[in-house]
């Protein structure tokens, strides 16, 4: 296979509000952690046991000021992006390393007035779409009165 893929998708907890930082072009970014649990049975004493792995997650843009007004601390959130690693010193002189999540798409899993958002993050739209938690559901059919004279049935 010649081709390769960086894709990440995370259903998980804020652990944190949403940070956002504003650039002098209008731009902006918002970073928040996300809680990802592995909960399993431990086979000799029975117990369970919880894992908690934490994701550093970047948005940018429209979607970063979308996080900023709806997510809180706490909620629950699907995120679908790409890894990507940085390197940088600290203040003490020592490299730090950093994987983070840099998102493509997400949708709010916390249930807020009855309604989830779905965002793709996508250069070309950039935009918030309300999806209502029941979808509706239309079984009647719908006919075209001028077409059924023309079928052949």
């Amino acid at each position: 296979m010649s081709g390769t893929v960086n894709k990440v998708m995370l259903i998980g907890h804020l652990g944190d509000e949403v940070k956002m930082h504003y650039f002098e072009g209008g731009g902006c970014i918002g970073r928040f952690p996300i809680a990802t649990n592995e909960t399993y049975t431990n086979k000799q004493t029975g117990e369970k046991v919880t894992n908690t792995d934490w994701h550093n997650v970047i948005v940018r843009n429209k979607a970063a000021e979308i996080c900023e007004k709806y997510l809180n601390k706490g909620d629950k959130v699907y995120v679908e992006g790409r890894l990507k690693n940085r390197q940088w010193q600290g203040e003490d002189g020592n490299t730090r390393y950093s994987t983070e999540v840099h998102v493509q798409d997400f949708t709010f899993l916390t249930n807020k007035n009855e309604a989830g958002t779905n965002v793709s993050t996508g250069q070309s739209s950039q935009q918030a779409v309300q999806k209502p938690s029941v979808p509706p559901q239309d079984t009647t059919p719908v006919a075209n009165t001028e077409q059924d004279d023309d079928l052949p049935f």
